[in-house]
């Protein structure tokens, strides 16, 4: 089940829960606003390098947390009732995988952009904005995956331990599976 609510447990207020499901699964579920966004981030940051991320993959992986989890605010839910966002890690000795899960618009094309960084042949004033995102996310990690399934977004990202990173090329590359739906 991708976020507990109101409905499941009535008694239960699930905002920003935290559920440890063991010291390799980490849970969380936020609404997707950008002040519970920027907590959560923060949250998944520090319980993630407490169980040994060294300190330059944890910066990756909360980079590129940031990074999704903000599109995930900024783009699929604009101009939506922002909902829920899920965020599920799990720790393994090879390897970090982070499942995120959404109801907002689905990815363009329901594929992950190709992550091409924007031009930066221009004076400092007509630089863009934004354009980087997804360049960074693949330059971080070591794979990207992207369904769309019964109106739930899913994107997963792996992060390999003690490997080179950066080498998630291939558009749609699939990566960490989960038994089941949403």
């Amino acid at each position: 089940m991708p976020c507990p609510s109101a409905r499941s447990d009535p008694g239960r207020d699930w905002t920003g829960v935290e559920r440890l499901q063991d010291q390799n699964r980490l849970e969380l579920c936020f609404p997707a606003t950008e002040a519970a966004a920027s907590a959560a981030i923060a949250t998944l940051a520090l319980r993630l390098g407490a169980r040994g991320l060294t300190e330059e993959r944890a910066a990756d992986v909360k980079i590129a947390l940031a990074e999704a989890v903000n599109n995930v605010v900024e783009h699929a839910y604009a101009g939506l009732e922002p909902a829920r966002v899920r965020v599920e890690c799990r720790l393994r000795p090879d390897r970090l995988d982070i499942l995120i899960w959404d109801t907002g618009r689905p990815l363009p094309g329901l594929r992950v952009p190709a992550g091409e960084p924007a031009s930066v042949d221009r004076d400092l004033q007509d630089l863009p904005e934004g354009g980087f995102g997804w360049f960074l996310i693949r330059q971080l990690s070591s794979a990207v995956g992207y369904e769309r399934r019964k109106g739930w977004n899913r994107l997963s990202l792996r992060f390999d331990l003690g490997g080179p990173r950066g080498h998630n090329k291939a558009p749609n590359q699939p990566s960490c599976r989960r038994k089941g739906g949403p």
